[in-house]
């Protein structure tokens, strides 16, 4: 029989678990960052584990030296990849310099002028609803130097994390096979291999994921690029690069990406031969990226978020927002991995509840 002690008791524990819930999601939101950390030097150590593996048999090397090894690769190779940003740094300096924001408003309002003039000698009175809106008045191109500024605070923090990062996977290296056997004991006898096998199809999926991803970033890359260089942009292999690179951050990234295109296209035509250029350079650039874009997310991130990690794209979608809207943008780019892992363990320890085996029928 159902008392109201009973129905009391009920409603504290659901309060209980909801509070504690909210708690959780309220303590992750605060270390968001430390967990990033920790995901990327876990996806670090297991990118470096055979050559660690290559380093002891074939040249001998001891475990701690192997690891040191690695890591100094890994150093270098990020040092080569920062400096192919020195030229694009240095030349976007130059052109910021000569910025004439007066000058580009001029422009745009001497495109608009040609544009009206267009539809009006086709009977489409536009004049009067631009005149109406006063859209030359409240263009303001000020938002330029701001934006790279904004650019540079932000990779000003870079160091923080490559040095949390370096760290953390020097000590998943090194330590890896305690840390397996110290795992291993934890595990309780009843669910050891539903953890193991868990571990292994995540393992399976993530590395499916993680080179679809990255065959997606080359695709866009030769994309981008082919388009900067029919139109002549400056650095053009860089400026493609960093923009596919943005593709890692789901639905936001291309707009980051298109935007930031924008931004270094123009500054690379601020010369006095180049800058009645700028606009229509600035134009056919964007359609391009549009076009690529558009390929992309019909061919390349269907291909990879429904075939990779056996997902439904309205599911990923979902799952994107509503992290993004809980840890921001870089809840966004772990989403998908995060997720993918709570589906395995969902299916392996709950393979009768109905919505489990709704969400995990193609795993």
């Amino acid at each position: 029989m159902i008392t109201s002690k009973i129905i009391a008791n009920g409603i504290l524990r659901a309060l209980g678990v909801i509070v504690a819930i909210a708690v959780l999601v309220l303590f992750l939101n605060k270390i968001q960052s430390v967990i990033v950390y920790l995901f990327i030097a876990l996806l670090l150590s297991m990118m470096a584990s055979p050559i660690v593996k290559f380093l002891k048999t074939k040249l001998k090397f001891p475990h701690v030296v192997a690891v040191i090894t690695t890591l100094f690769l890994f150093i270098c190779l990020l040092a080569g990849f920062i400096m192919l940003f020195v030229p694009l740094i240095i030349t976007q300096s130059e052109n910021l310099s000569l910025l004439d924001t007066a000058k580009l408003e001029q422009n745009v309002n001497d495109l608009i002028t040609q544009i009206n003039g267009y539809f009006s000698n086709h009977d489409i009175d536009t004049g009067k609803l631009v005149k109406e809106a006063d859209l030359t008045s409240k263009l303001n191109f000020n938002f330029i130097p701001d934006f790279i500024n904004s650019l540079v605070n932000i990779l000003s923090g870079f160091g923080i994390g490559l040095g949390s990062v370096l760290f953390i996977s020097f000590f998943f290296m090194k330590d890896q096979k305690g840390m397996d056997t110290a795992f291993r004991k934890l595990l309780p006898d009843a669910h050891e291999e539903k953890i193991l096998s868990s571990l292994r199809k995540i393992d399976h999926l993530l590395s499916r994921y993680f080179i679809g991803l990255i065959l997606q970033i080359t695709v866009l890359f030769v994309m981008y690029l082919i388009v900067l260089l029919i139109f002549g942009v400056e650095n053009a292999l860089i400026i493609a690069f960093i923009t596919a690179l943005l593709n890692i951050i789901p639905y936001i990234g291309p707009l980051i990406a298109t935007v930031l295109v924008i931004v270094l296209t123009m500054l690379g035509l601020m010369g006095p031969e180049t800058q009645g250029e700028m606009l229509s350079t600035t134009l056919y650039v964007v359609i391009g990226y549009s076009i690529a874009q558009i390929i992309d997310n019909n061919v390349s991130t269907p291909l990879i978020f429904s075939n990779s990690v056996k997902s439904h794209p309205l599911e990923i979608f979902l799952v994107i927002l509503i992290s993004g809207l809980v840890f921001g943008i870089l809840g966004m780019i772990v989403a998908v991995p995060i997720y993918t892992a709570i589906k395995v363990v969902a299916k392996e320890f709950l393979p009768q509840n109905l919505f489990v085996r709704m969400l995990t029928k193609d795993l």
